[in-house]
């Protein structure tokens, strides 16, 4: 199990931080359709439905129709902004349409890109969860085509279908409410001193200055440091000197928030990991001679 107090989980949760931001300078354009709470659950909903479909053809293909049944429950969001989420992932190559011989169904299926990316976003956090036991979660998804298709969707069902990850504290959602919201948090977080012990405090990250995060996350200064102020106001960062100048502090408020909101995701997706290898050890005994491993033959 995870704990939310071993330092061992700060660093993890840090170096998980830096990985996000290394996939944002990468795939800028891509990686914003992560970078806000709202983004992410649809974004993630839509990867999840793909993989789904997949996984068993009986499942109904991805359409706009089917991300707005499965929203329906929850009341997230509106049909509107489903629709518009849809048209710009495909704009932006993330989503292509598939061949249907239905012309009233107009099927789609995330992208050879989109795959990748998404299959990053697990590996990085299955290597996280390894280093804190010491399994080989990441080995495995390496080597087994089927584990993403698998544990993915069991991860993200679990997430959305979970009040406290997709409704975070007041003081993470001030930041991943707002457009690029989570890349700033990420900055604050991945600036965490490697030798923090105790979350008990308020911690010194340093000096942080908005026009380096607006020119990385392609944002306005004037966005960056509007979020900032509504934090700085609320007692999440406090500055050494006047002004916004000095070392920046983040208050232990935020940081213990943090720290929580992620163990669910973490603790989400090792609980999918494990409901993944059951599920594909059990279709390997009803298949025992099909083989799904990335290596070509020998």
């Amino acid at each position: 199990m995870i704990n939310i107090n071993d330092p061992m989980f700060f660093a993890v949760l840090r170096d998980a931080a830096k990985e996000l931001l290394a996939m944002h300078d990468v795939s800028p354009r891509v990686v914003r359709y992560v970078a806000s709470m709202q983004k992410w659950l649809i974004t993630q909903v839509i990867v999840a439905l793909h993989f789904e479909r997949q996984q068993n053809e009986a499942c109904p293909p991805l359409t706009v129709g089917l991300l707005i049944d499965f929203f329906a429950e929850q009341a997230l969001f509106s049909r509107n902004t489903l629709a518009a989420h849809v048209a710009e992932m495909r704009a932006y190559g993330l989503l292509v349409q598939r061949e249907s011989k239905d012309k009233r169904v107009r099927p789609l299926q995330l992208s050879v890109h989109g795959e990748a990316l998404i299959g990053r976003w697990l590996e990085s956090h299955l290597t996280a969860l390894d280093r804190l036991d010491g399994g080989h979660r990441s080995s495995r998804l390496a080597s087994d085509e089927r584990q993403l298709r698998c544990i993915h969707p069991l991860a993200v069902r679990r997430l959305v279908l979970d009040p406290d990850w997709s409704r975070p504290p007041a003081s993470i959602d001030m930041f991943v409410r707002t457009e690029s919201g989570s890349n700033i948090l990420h900055e604050l977080i991945c600036k965490l001193p490697a030798e923090l012990r105790d979350i008990d405090h308020p911690v010194c990250i340093g000096p942080l200055h908005a026009s380096e995060i607006s020119t990385r996350h392609t944002l306005s200064r004037g966005h960056v440091q509007r979020v900032i102020a509504r934090a700085k106001s609320e007692g999440l960062l406090i500055w050494s000197l006047a002004g916004n100048r000095g070392d920046l502090l983040v208050s232990h408020t935020l940081l213990q928030d943090y720290v929580r909101w992620q163990s669910i995701k973490f603790k989400a997706i090792a609980v999918a990991f494990e409901r993944g290898q059951e599920i594909l050890n059990a279709a390997e005994t009803r298949h025992p001679l099909h083989s799904h491993s990335r290596e070509g033959p020998r």
